[in-house]
């Protein structure tokens, strides 16, 4: 035995577990930075599979340990693997930390398919280089999958195709985490987007798992993906008349009330959202690009059985759906308070029956 070896060993084991303390320390008591909390977590993880492998060669070696040989190939193995996937994930997870620091869009379900790529890369190495120290012909087996391969592509042909069109909807960019989409049979958040299935958590609470193949061969509504603008749009049913004075001031008071109010789009409210945004010659549309509606129409639009009806259609600047309620019922109260000052009427369905007393009935 090498006691002075085992003396370095411990040695080293106390200054790393101290160090680490007192970057723990130093990290989350003397910075509010959460980068420094998040390299202090990832580097923890990173250095626990890094001390294990270091101690368990110097272990091995101290104590002469050579007829446990195989088993110290194997955990070294797993433990270089651990390793090399403890440091994809730190370097993908200070990335999307130093993008949000910056106020820049993430996009985690190009980094989650990293990470899952990562793990079935990890998983091929091992698997190769467990059948390659048991002594078996690598290249032998490659060669021989030329039958062999087409069987399995067969059998496996759903998964590859899954896999591939989760790759086609990262690359698309048709959806994000977190997005609130609608397909032909679901609707719902979209939580996770993995290497074969896509899963959806619905808004009665339930959690939905679609292939990525049936997502990528359908079309996909993504409610999420506007910047500014949700639409407002009802009509209001009105009591014939023909004052048609009154019908014109009415509407033009309730344009006048959507244009000052401070929740409704305009021109003028969003020209300062947009201006980082403005492009010279652009093939596009910006309001398209970005999702952007700013349409304001106020105008008598219907003549019904018992109704004149006047439309009514805006987009409030919030796209979220209780702050967007908030803003539709206000102009409602508005356009109500605007009735009622008028001369005009809210119209209702009724029915007239005309009674002519010199027929007799009985006759």
């Amino acid at each position: 035995m090498k006691w002075y070896l085992l003396t370095g060993l411990i040695v080293f084991d106390i200054l790393f577990l101290w160090l680490k303390k007192y970057l723990k320390f130093f990290l989350f008591k003397k910075r509010k930075n959460v980068i420094f909390k998040l390299f202090y977590s990832r580097v923890e993880k990173i250095s626990l599979p890094f001390f294990i492998l270091i101690n368990i060669n110097a272990f091995f070696y101290i104590f002469d340990l050579k007829e446990f040989e195989v088993f110290r190939f194997f955990l070294n193995l797993f433990l270089l693997a651990w390793l090399f996937y403890e440091i994809i994930k730190y370097l993908i997870y200070t990335t999307i930390s130093i993008k949000i620091s910056k106020k820049k869009a993430v996009r985690r379900e190009l980094f989650s398919l990293i990470i899952n790529l990562t793990k079935v890369f990890i998983f091929l190495v091992l698997f190769i280089a467990v059948l390659s120290y048991m002594g078996v012909n690598i290249t032998a087996i490659i060669t021989s999958l030329g039958v062999g391969g087409l069987i399995v592509g067969f059998g496996a042909k759903d998964t590859l195709s899954n896999f591939f069109d989760s790759i086609r909807l990262v690359s698309e960019d048709a959806f994000h985490v977190g997005d609130w989409i609608e397909t032909r049979d679901f609707e719902g958040f979209v939580t996770e987007i993995g290497l074969t299935a896509t899963q959806i958590r619905t808004f009665d609470n339930a959690l939905i798992t679609i292939p990525n193949s049936r997502l990528a061969n359908d079309w996909i509504k993504n409610y999420s993906r506007r910047l500014i603008g949700r639409r407002i749009k009802f009509w209001i049913k009105i009591k014939y008349t023909t004052d048609i004075k009154e019908i014109n001031r009415v509407i033009k008071e309730i344009r006048e009330m959507l244009e000052t109010h401070p929740m409704i789009v305009t021109d003028k409210k969003i020209q300062n959202k947009l201006k980082h945004k403005m492009q010279k010659n652009t093939l596009f549309l910006l309001e398209d690009k970005y999702g952007v509606r700013k349409t304001l129409l106020v105008y008598l639009d219907k003549f019904n059985d018992y109704s004149m009806d006047i439309l009514v259609y805006a987009f409030s600047i919030t796209i979220d759906w209780e702050e967007w309620l908030k803003v539709k019922q206000d102009v409602m109260i508005k356009v109500l308070e605007i009735i009622k000052k008028s001369s005009l009427e809210l119209a209702y369905p009724t029915s007239v029956i005309f009674y002519d007393e010199r027929k007799n009935l009985w006759d």
